[in-house]
């Protein structure tokens, strides 16, 4: 009969608190990142009135996926310029050899983190996807957030391998997009992960249950309004909290009803911030949802 051990305790310092934002990454009508409007939104997400804790950079809501390792570096490196905010970069492949090599190369950068999911297509075993987000954190220089993405990436991470890879002292948070809420309360109850929400409509209940924050795409718009609720949860003001949420949950809504990002993006151009651009295969969402954003972004503003 095995022992329970109590794992060890995290370092006093975890980071990943409060609200971070995946950036956006603006197109040009050309097609190539439109690196101004880029340094734009990077400043106006910055300001300290918007509550925001950190961004994140190249991320699913970022079309990392439709970016070369060139242009990755490239926008990395204009939203470092414009910001004094904690900055996350995304890192997603299936290449395990290319993936280091992408940590090697960004080695001196100021970064706060990396978002690591699971590597798609191959589905390995669990013993592989332990493997691998441990041959990462190895190498990184700063800390891993696991993204926990099943219906991106084909690999549904197990709770005992999260609970294996929580071990490891660099891998320090979880952007959790699991779809398993049994899960989720486990790993918060655990205390061994910053559980950070990846899926907006659930960023209440997570908090609401001791998760530290969320990684949220709909913090485009009125980010102090969601950052607010957080503090409010955070400062256990149930009733406070609930009632700043729910007026969000329709704009939230429809920043999801067609693929993300191309509703934030609407709503983006609607306010003049960036051209509607996606890169194919992505489509800009419909002039019909692109109108109901705006009218909802009118009557909540």
């Amino acid at each position: 009969m095995s022992l329970s051990v109590t794992p060890p305790p995290r370092p006093a310092h975890r980071p990943f608190r409060g609200l971070w934002l995946p950036l956006v990454t603006p197109f040009d009508t050309d097609g190539a990142v439109d690196h101004p409007r880029l340094a734009a939104l990077t400043r106006h997400y910055s300001q300290a009135p918007q509550g925001l804790n950190g961004l994140v950079v190249c991320g699913s809501t970022g079309e990392a996926a439709a970016l070369s390792a060139t242009e990755q570096q490239a926008v990395l490196d204009t939203v470092l310029a414009h910001t004094t905010l904690p900055v996350v970069m995304g890192l997603s492949g299936y290449h395990l050899e290319h993936t280091l090599a992408r940590v090697a190369a960004l080695a001196a950068y100021p970064l706060s983190g990396w978002l690591v999911p699971a590597p798609h297509y191959i589905r390995p075993s669990q013993a592989g996807l332990q493997r691998w987000f441990e041959r990462i954190a190895d190498q990184a220089h700063a800390p891993v957030i696991v993204y926990d993405i099943p219906y991106r990436t084909g690999s549904t991470l197990s709770l005992a391998t999260l609970r294996a890879l929580a071990q490891h002292p660099q891998i320090q948070a979880i952007k959790d997009c699991g779809g398993d809420p049994a899960k989720t309360e486990a790993l918060i109850r655990d205390g061994q992960w910053q559980v950070l929400a990846g899926e907006d409509r659930q960023i209440f209940s997570t908090v609401a249950l001791g998760g530290h924050g969320a990684i949220a795409a709909s913090a485009h718009w009125q980010p102090a309004r969601l950052a607010q609720v957080l503090a409010l949860l955070a400062a256990g003001e149930l009733a406070q909290a609930r009632q700043a949420w729910q007026p969000l949950q329709p704009m939230i809504e429809l920043l999801f009803e067609e693929p993300n990002p191309a509703p934030i993006k609407a709503l983006l151009a609607g306010q003049g911030r960036l051209l509607p651009h996606l890169r194919e295969p992505m489509t800009p969402a419909s002039a019909a949802l692109q109108a109901r954003l705006l009218a909802q972004d009118r009557a909540l503003t």
